[in-house]
């Protein structure tokens, strides 16, 4: 057998760690890669998880936006109408409240409607005048109206003051309101 020279084993040696170099060096990459893999993997997991448990309860969450749907149109009045429709069938539907209750409504007025969290606020001022009982009862009737109505204000005073009240009569009250309802934006 011949024997290797040193200036041989030296480039048989560098030759050899040419070839390996690249193999090497793929070696990393793919271990790098998996590792990233497997990083990601664990951070999809949970969330996978989450999706599936979403699919499975599919019918269920349809039950409950569809029952939400429904609650929501009776709180809010629907994108069908516009603004100022909304705002007249409102105004007149609170004109026959208060007059129904006894109060005689003096003036009332819609106001352009606001942007609020995308819905439609529009806004109404009513002033009446009546007795407290009239008063009473059309804030009853006011509370149990659907889609609502919400008071935002209210202000109450006794017509004539308290000098020229008379204690054997029921006082007649102003009362000023700036109410609200919600309208549905498209």
């Amino acid at each position: 057998m011949k024997r290797i020279s040193s200036r041989e084993g030296l480039i048989l040696v560098c030759t050899v760690a040419l070839a390996i170099f690249p193999l090497a060096l793929l070696g990393w990459y793919v271990a790098e890669r998996h590792a990233n893999t497997e990083t990601q993997l664990a951070q999809l997991e949970p969330r996978y998880a989450r999706l599936l448990g979403l699919e499975a309860q599919r019918s269920d969450i349809e039950a409950v936006l569809s029952r939400a749907s429904e609650a929501r149109s009776q709180y809010i009045y629907p994108a069908s109408q516009d603004a100022n429709q909304t705002g007249n069938a409102v105004q007149q539907r609170i004109r026959d409240i208060f007059s129904a209750a006894g109060l005689q409504v003096i003036s009332s007025q819609v106001l352009p409607a606001k942007d609020e969290k995308g819905f439609d606020r529009i806004p109404l001022t009513v002033r009446t005048e009546g007795e407290m009982l009239a008063l009473q009862s059309a804030l009853a009737v006011l509370t149990s109206q659907l889609p609502i109505i919400v008071i935002n204000d209210l202000d109450i005073q006794l017509q004539g003051g308290y000098a020229n009240s008379d204690p054997k009569v029921a006082p007649r009250l102003s009362a000023q309101f700036g109410l609200s309802v919600l309208r549905e934006r498209t």
